[in-house]
């Protein structure tokens, strides 16, 4: 009878620590011994390179990757999509890293070990959906709103400190009016130069943030239908609007099923209560880790309910009368809201 005879590979685990223009690769056993460090160029043909030396040394099982956001987005996605399971690696703690020093080998086997180990278990966000869409807008769209605030700053700086004739003229118009006002001046020369010069900067800074204008709303085009694609019922829950429902579905990211509970979800937007008990005092305190965009459209979320829903209002009323503190109001109402907007971020089909 003849005998079949099957070759176990040994179980591997990669880990990679990512920069600009190089990655470097380290693959270590089940035991956590180191079996190879590598350094490869940044490209998709190298990430296949990568991938490759990586299985040269046994079957992989998954592969912590640094700066899965950054760095290492292009070398995640190439994984994934080759089927290899990427964990998502936060860089060694100082204390690690005050014992062990400071390199790249050393960044790349810790973050093999960290997934190996469980230490690191989260999974990447995708990138490659409607959301890294409305991400990408939104870096666009924010850096325009910020100029605009900027713009609009420096041009009321320059009507306070103008000559009388000017600052009279601009001083109490809204900025609308500011923009509106300034834009369409034609100056002439004269003998005062100051006043000439003060014109024609205003006259360009009004400009400068009416096109600012203008982008934000060709970028609101494109980013709007996104959303209402994406996850419509956010939109239909109280005091979400397109920019706070933008900051949320990033936050997730095109696999919001990375987070695996309702619970997971809150955590990540820094509003899971964090234990602050010592003693006889029972008591949770404000997380305040977690993505702080998503958190800032939380509160948001919450000021808004505050000034205009009544069930809010008697809710904070009623805590309230009970000694909680507007710190600890403020945590469970966000907390209550990330709820409700974890139920209608969207679901794989």
């Amino acid at each position: 009878m003849a005998m079949t005879i099957v070759e176990n590979r040994a179980l591997i685990t990669g880990g990679v620590d990512t920069h600009l223009n190089f990655h470097v690769a380290a693959a270590i056993d089940a035991n956590g011994g180191t079996l190879g460090i590598e350094t490869f160029p940044v490209g998709r043909r190298h990430y296949a390179d990568l991938s490759r030396w990586l299985e040269s040394f046994g079957e992989l099982d998954k592969v912590g990757v640094e700066g899965t956001g950054s760095y290492g987005a292009g070398l995640a996605r190439h994984l994934r999509h080759g089927g290899i399971s990427v964990v998502e690696v936060d860089r060694p703690n100082r204390q690690m890293r005050n014992r062990q020093g400071k390199s790249d080998h050393v960044d790349a086997v810790a973050a093999a070990r960290a997934a190996l180990s469980g230490t690191a278990t989260g999974l990447p966000k995708g990138r490659d959906g409607n959301v890294e869409a409305i991400r990408v807008l939104m870096v666009a769209r924010r850096s325009a709103v910020d100029e605009r605030i900027q713009i609009l700053n420096q041009m009321r700086h320059l009507v306070f400190c103008a000559p009388d004739e000017i600052r009279t003229r601009f001083e109490d118009l809204s900025p609308k009016a500011l923009l509106n006002a300034t834009s369409t001046l034609r100056p002439r020369e004269s003998d005062d130069v100051v006043r000439y010069t003060t014109l024609i900067v205003l006259r360009e800074l009004g400009r400068r943030a009416k096109n600012l204008h203008e982008e934000n709303k060709r970028l609101n085009k494109l980013l709007r239908p996104l959303i209402r694609q994406t996850a419509p019922g956010i939109l239909e829950i109280y005091g979400v609007g397109y920019d706070t429902a933008a900051k949320l579905l990033v936050a997730a990211g095109d696999n919001p099923q990375r987070l695996h509970s309702e619970a997971a979800w809150a955590h990540m937007c820094g509003v899971a209560p964090i234990a602050a008990s010592s003693g006889k005092t029972q008591r949770h305190r404000l997380n305040r880790g977690g993505n702080r965009q998503a958190n800032s459209a939380l509160y948001r979320i919450m000021l808004t309910r505050m000034r205009h829903d009544q069930r809010t209002r008697d809710y904070v009323a009623r805590r309230s009368a009970e000694g909680k503190t507007m710190g600890e109001i403020s945590r469970m109402l966000r907390r209550y809201i990330s709820r409700e907007i974890y139920q209608h971020l969207p679901r794989p089909a």
